[in-house]
């Protein structure tokens, strides 16, 4: 698991376009990466409809947002398209970067049941460091946390 002054590793998965995406193509920009469990429920709506809506400050701080899920590609470019949503989906249907960032799961007291995605966030400067996140993530209190990451990058160089 990517902890705060690490690099974060790289990943390769499609997008909902099945394009192929992998965190390295981002480097040089700033990346907001926020894992949800299930495509077009509430929760999920509210984290990435709230994306959306601050985008635009998010691209003015060169920075790019990434959604992570185990939803097909099919399934997400619905909902992209549905949401209206400016920034790439991208389906990790075998969970391995999810698991590898220890955002699979469900976690009831020591024991970890394999469930969905657990909703968290990442934010990784331009150098591929990750600079804050936070597993088990409320949806508004990861679109908030992650913006006032990319604003503090911002401000310092």
């Amino acid at each position: 698991m990517p902890t705060v002054g690490q690099a974060a590793p790289d990943f390769e998965l499609l997008n909902q376009d099945g394009e192929t995406a992998r965190l390295s193509d981002y480097r040089g920009r700033r990346v907001i990466i926020f894992a949800f469990p299930k495509a077009n429920t509430m929760g999920c709506n509210n984290q990435a409809c709230s994306f959306r809506d601050v985008f635009p400050k998010i691209e003015a701080q060169n920075a790019v947002v990434l959604g992570v899920s185990s939803d097909s590609v099919e399934t997400l470019a619905a909902w992209k398209q549905r949401q209206q949503l400016p920034y790439d989906l991208l389906s990790d249907p075998d969970h391995e970067m999810l698991d590898a960032w220890d955002a699979w799961g469900f976690n009831l007291f020591i024991i970890k049941l394999p469930i969905s995605a657990t909703r968290s966030y990442w934010v990784i400067d331009e150098d591929g460091i990750v600079v804050d996140q936070k597993i088990g993530a409320r949806p508004q209190e990861s679109v908030d946390k992650a913006l006032a990451a990319v604003d503090r990058l911002a401000a310092t160089g």
